[in-house]
């Protein structure tokens, strides 16, 4: 999606329906800055108001995410290209958190293994040296659990044994055994326990 263009489109529409920022934005319960953001390109409509705006300004969903009236003709061509679009945005962002969820897995390594290091060869009393280890297991602990939270959300596990793509639950990741980002869970679709990979695309 082209934030610049569908910008562009709602300004366009908006002074076409004879709306100010502040008219069109107290019509929707909101301030005339978001109205702004989304007129300049900053920031997209929540998706909560969307079929409002969508009435007020007399387009439809898909015209808003295409940034222009689509004519009927046209219509199954854009819906399609939008889809591959909003797909190779999802994949693309997916690739970045799982590369996040890399460094976040690292400095929750180093956290506690600093705090050893500094307790072992440091001067320090023992309840003071025992109180560093703990506090490094802290954002330890934490950090682990957010990358496990990206690994879940990004992407797709596929089941080795029917092909199946789906998103586990984050208990279902937390508890399987896995090398890598390969976990052996059990599909919700053939129910049976196999080592799934994870992949980006379904």
């Amino acid at each position: 999606m082209d934030q610049m263009k569908i910008g562009r489109f709602i300004a366009e529409r908006r002074k076409q329906c004879g709306y100010t920022q502040m008219q069109l934005a107290e019509k929707l319960h909101i301030t005339d800055r978001a109205v702004s953001k989304w007129e300049t390109g900053r920031s997209m409509p929540d998706s909560t108001i969307m079929p409002e705006l969508c009435k007020l300004l007399g387009i439809t969903l898909n015209d808003l995410f295409n940034g222009e009236v689509v004519i009927m003709e046209d219509y199954k061509k854009k819906s399609e290209e939008l889809i591959i679009e909003m797909t190779r945005q999802k994949e693309a962002a997916d690739k970045k958190l799982l590369s996040l969820e890399i460094v976040i897995g690292i400095l929750a390594m180093l956290a506690p293994f600093c705090m050893i290091i500094l307790a072992s060869f440091v001067t320090m009393p023992d309840w003071l040296r025992i109180c560093l280890i703990i506090v490094g297991f802290v954002p330890c602990i934490i950090g682990i659990m957010y990358a496990l939270k990206i690994e879940q959300t990004a992407g797709y596990y596929e089941c080795a044994e029917c092909g199946h793509r789906y998103v586990p639950s984050f208990r279902s990741v937390l508890f399987a055994p896995h090398f890598g980002r390969t976990r052996r869970m059990t599909c919700p679709k053939c129910h049976q326990k196999s080592w799934q990979k994870k992949v980006i695309n379904k």
